[in-house]
């Protein structure tokens, strides 16, 4: 049946990421808003035009929330309210709207390791409430789970059912007990003796997430991720997970849970929990750490629901005309107080064409 079959490693169709770019999910159908395929005949030589006009406009989309000192979402800011920087560099806006019926794009990621084997049921049962919640009609959502493999659960689809029903298919995978319980990252398991230790592919399935799937959606993108945080094994570094996201223009939430009865934790928390929270932030979401509790999990859920849906899209054309590629930081202030929340950046377009 090819990628749709659950549970097929991601390593049959033998990726190398994040090296070998879109061959990660090449047999996955197109995604729906991938342009027709023409069949008309090709255009004859002598009617070809001469010679082609190519503009390279560096329009760049920001889409962020706004919050008071408080912390409560502020729903009815206008243009003048806030500031925009480019490196430091004030920008003219061309567009600012508030946005709560633009059509929204979401990836649901589990980690099926085996350190959630006490709170996967839990995920599981507010993942449904959420998306049962959260979906309209022009919404569409996939879903994926990560362990030591790279799994697609449920591909793109408006409903609610076949999300639960691909939520209720997620299944721990501790290789085997190649890595059961106590290390996060590695199977969340204790050290191995025989063999090597196995993973928890987080960065390789954000990574695969924003290319693979969501290369070629527009409007609102959003990723939540249900995690202890940790990665081990993963091909792809955390800098190229987190830039996968940010030229995708996908917005990464990260809820931390876990079951803390005998588990290590850092100073902070969860060992990933730094490397989780800069995920979020640096792609214009954030982390919510709810433990193991169920409460706490689904309020994490409504927050974000809320965000989602009070959300601001700013357009401007950067000064910096220059295509080469680089990093450009983005700055976005609106006083009196208030906390953006906004992607730290964007990579601009390579004159190759390629981010």
């Amino acid at each position: 049946m090819g990628i749709m079959d659950i549970r097929k490693p991601i390593a049959a169709l033998a990726l190398a990421l994040p090296f070998a770019g879109s061959m990660g999910w090449a047999q996955l159908a197109p995604s729906p808003d991938a342009p027709p395929v023409s069949t008309a005949p090709a255009m004859p030589v002598e009617e070809e035009p001469v010679a082609t006009l190519k503009m390279s406009v560096s329009l760049v989309d920001l889409l962020f929330t706004v919050k008071d000192k408080n912390g409560n979402l502020v729903p009815h800011l206008t243009k003048s309210e806030c500031t925009f920087t480019e490196d430091k560099a004030p920008q003219t806006l061309k567009n600012f709207t508030a946005q709560s019926d633009l059509p929204l794009t979401l990836g649901i990621l589990l980690d099926t390791s085996g350190s959630q084997q006490r709170v996967l049921p839990l995920e599981q049962d507010a993942g449904i409430q959420f998306l049962n919640r959260v979906l309209r009609t022009k919404d569409e959502a996939f879903l994926v789970s990560f362990d030591v493999n790279v799994d697609l659960l449920q591909d793109y689809t408006n409903s609610a059912r076949q999300l639960a029903q691909g939520m209720r298919k997620a299944q721990i995978n501790d290789a085997g007990g190649n890595g059961g319980y106590g290390i996060p990252g590695a199977g969340g398991g204790t050290v191995p003796t025989i063999g090597d230790p196995k993973g928890t592919l987080l960065y390789d399935a954000i990574y695969l997430a924003s290319n693979e799937k969501l290369t070629q959606e527009t409007g609102r993108k959003a990723m939540i991720v249900l995690t202890d945080g940790a990665d081990m094994g993963s091909k792809t570094k955390i800098n190229d997970a987190i830039a996968a996201a940010q030229k995708k223009n996908v917005i990464v939430y990260i809820i931390l849970i876990a079951d803390r009865m005998g588990y290590y934790m850092s100073g902070q928390g969860y060992f990933g929990y730094s490397a989780a929270k800069r995920i979020a932030e640096e792609t214009g979401g954030r982390l919510i750490d709810v433990g193991n509790n169920s409460d706490k999990l689904r309020a994490a859920f409504e927050q974000i629901g809320d965000e989602l849906r009070t959300q601001y899209l700013a357009s401007y054309t950067s000064l910096n005309t220059k295509s080469d590629g680089t990093f450009r930081r983005i700055g976005v202030d609106c006083g009196d107080g208030t906390k953006v929340q906004v992607r730290k950046g964007y990579y601009a377009l390579s004159s190759r064409g390629s981010e």
